[in-house]
């Protein structure tokens, strides 16, 4: 290592000694400025003798005869800045009083005293370049386990939504057995009711038979003071005709003859009697004797369960099916081409900036949030990836957000970069309605490039 910079740096001073009167020349140019009787511009358009070059006055039009001078408007002159970059200035920068090279060339014949300080930037570039290195392995040692990880997660999901389409399988075939079950439980508790019936239960004339008017008369008299009120005829009797009908006061007093009040005698002359010649006047919560008939109660008490069965196999079912829709959901999500991402799903990560806290949830939506309202604005819905060819995951694009006053509908596009840490970096809105932002995170790390054929001169 040592053997090759002896001989670069011998390159150079060589260079260096055969140009001393030539400044601002790199060594990819040397060959043109060596001293002879003329000199061609560089772009070939004139030929002027050699002692004009560099003679702060501009003769050639692409301004090569004056590289060390600020006489070409279009000039430039180069700094060598051994130890740091190399790189060009524009030539009306030479000699202004401002040091623009870190090895002060650019001020040799200015009053302007500039230190070298081309070591320590050199120094700290190295150190920055050593730093961002560093950064990028660990950032790939990361990103190596959290493809691991999404990867085993994926095939975890993967499985799950396998073993629940099996379980929609099962529940569908057994909705059906419960719904055969419930028709089944349905029509025979309707036999029975219809069976009793036959056998006297519930037919008109058997019910008032058995209900003696005594004890309508009784139940109807709530105060009890040995007659039947209008009011109280009102509280207890239904006309059911297209619906059940709450009695009016005329229809109570109708119903009892047209007296606000009768004793048990008129009460069988006109109430009981138009209760017996019509069934759609009932008593309210009057039980019947069919509800307490030990068959017909069993055949009710097995429909209930038979429709509470096949309620609680339909909202399985229904469970199921919306998991197994968010599992392909999410398993349709690109999440990178290792599923490096994958651990980002359901998470969100905030950053305050100003008044706004903005929340960015990666492949849901980003939001803001002021800090003196309650209102939360959603900025975009998760689009897609957006990055360069080559480098598809680098950007994340939201859109369809929710509309500016007298603007679009907000947007925001998401720069992911390397780091050892996932966090939200920073948030702009350069434009209205469009924010931009910077996210760090491991899963963004790519190896360093070697950087080929660079030369900063050309």
């Amino acid at each position: 290592m040592q053997y090759h910079i002896i001989i670069a740096m011998t390159i150079w001073f060589t260079a260096y000694v055969d140009s001393r009167k030539i400044r601002g020349i790199s060594l990819a140019y040397r060959r043109f400025y060596k001293e002879k009787t003329s000199f061609l511009c560089i772009d070939g358009s004139k030929l002027i003798p050699f002692d004009q070059v560099n003679d702060d006055y501009c003769d050639c039009p692409d301004g090569s005869d004056e590289p060390g001078t600020a006489a070409c408007s279009n000039g430039r002159f180069y700094c060598t800045n051994l130890g740091f970059r190399p790189h060009y200035i524009p030539s009306s920068r030479v000699n202004d009083g401002i040091c623009d090279c870190c090895d002060a060339s650019d001020e040799y014949n200015s009053q302007t005293h500039c230190p070298s300080t081309c070591r320590k930037l050199g120094q700290r570039q190295r150190a920055e370049v050593e730093n961002q290195i560093r950064s990028v392995n660990e950032g790939l040692h990361l990103k190596q386990q959290l493809i691991k990880d999404g990867i085993n997660m994926w095939h975890e999901k993967q499985n799950q939504l396998n073993d629940l389409r099996r379980v929609s399988e099962n529940l569908h075939r057994k909705l059906e057995e419960e719904k055969k079950a419930k028709l089944e439980a349905e029509a025979h508790k309707d036999d029975v009711m219809g069976y009793q019936k036959l056998d006297g239960y519930g037919s008109k004339r058997q019910k008032f038979e058995d209900d003696a008017p005594q004890n309508i008369f009784q139940q109807l008299d709530s105060n009890k003071d040995g007659w039947v009120a209008a009011v109280e005829v009102q509280a207890q009797v239904e006309l059911f005709q297209d619906d059940r009908h709450q009695l009016t006061e005329t229809e109570a007093v109708d119903l009892l003859g047209g007296s606000n009040q009768v004793d048990f005698a008129s009460f069988q002359e006109t109430l009981f009697s138009r209760m017996k010649s019509n069934d759609k006047i009932k008593i309210k919560d009057r039980p019947s004797k069919l509800d307490n008939d030990p068959l017909v109660q069993a055949a009710i008490r097995a429909a209930e369960k038979a429709n509470a069965d096949l309620k609680k196999v339909e909202d399985a079912y229904e469970t199921v099916k919306m998991e197994i829709r968010d599992l392909e959901e999410m398993l349709s999500t690109d999440y990178g081409s290792n599923k490096e991402f994958i651990y980002l799903q359901n998470q969100c990560f905030e950053m305050t900036v100003y008044e706004y806290t903005y929340m960015f949830c990666p492949f849901n939506q980003v939001t803001q949030k002021g800090s003196t309202g309650t209102e939360t604005i959603v900025l975009g819905k998760w689009h897609s990836w957006a990055g360069s060819i080559g480098n598809k995951y680098s950007k994340m694009k939201f859109d369809k957000g929710q509309p500016c006053w007298q603007g679009p509908a907000r947007s925001a596009t998401v720069t992911l970069m390397c780091g050892t840490e996932t966090v939200l970096k920073s948030v702009k809105e350069p434009s209205k309605c469009q924010y931009f932002m910077e996210f760090q995170t491991p899963a963004a790390c790519q190896p360093l490039q070697p950087k080929r054929n660079v030369h900063n001169e050309l």
